[in-house]
């Protein structure tokens, strides 16, 4: 199994909305009311931007949920396995874990998370049923989401082609 570079890592790769809420249903919906304490990405050095293939990191109070798409449609979430002070090991490129390096991010360091929610893809096309990990907060939120066989971050509201899943 490749470990994206990351000693200790481990994907567990799921590819829909119903395999996500058995597996992690419960443990999401606990983060509600958690401040969220770190964001890690893991940063590409040389060319002096994210490392999207990585997983992201998000610790809610010292409960680390790392999330990573990979392919059209696998998501893997995983707890508290990666280590962000350790090193990236990916031949060909000089990366390292970066915390919170996006704006966005900062605006959401600090303060409770209201809930966490999967967003489903509706409608016709490849990406129909995919399922991406979106973390509201009282003012904002952050999604990370299935960028085509990496990952990607947005701020913004679910457009209406995602069908909220929120966990209670």
């Amino acid at each position: 199994m490749f470990d994206f570079g990351i000693a200790g890592y481990q994907p567990a790769w799921l590819d829909s909305r119903s395999d996500v809420v058995q597996e992690h249903g419960n443990r999401l919906g606990r983060l509600a009311d958690r401040t969220l304490t770190r964001v890690w990405v893991v940063w590409d050095l040389r060319d002096d931007e994210w490392f999207c293939d990585c997983p992201v990191l998000f610790d809610f109070d010292g409960e680390q949920v790392e999330i990573n798409h990979h392919k059209l449609g696998d998501l893997s979430l995983t707890w508290s396995m990666i280590d962000p002070t350790r090193p990236v090991r990916w031949p060909g490129f000089d990366l390292r874990w970066r915390p919170a390096p996006f704006p966005g991010l900062h605006a959401l360091l600090g303060r409770p998370l209201k809930g966490a929610e999967l967003l489903e893809r509706t409608g016709k096309g490849v990406a129909q049923g995919n399922v991406d990990i979106s973390f509201a907060f009282e003012a904002g939120r952050v999604t990370v989401f299935n960028a085509l066989d990496e990952n990607g971050v947005s701020f913004d509201p679910p457009d209406p082609s995602r069908r909220s899943h929120p966990f209670h």
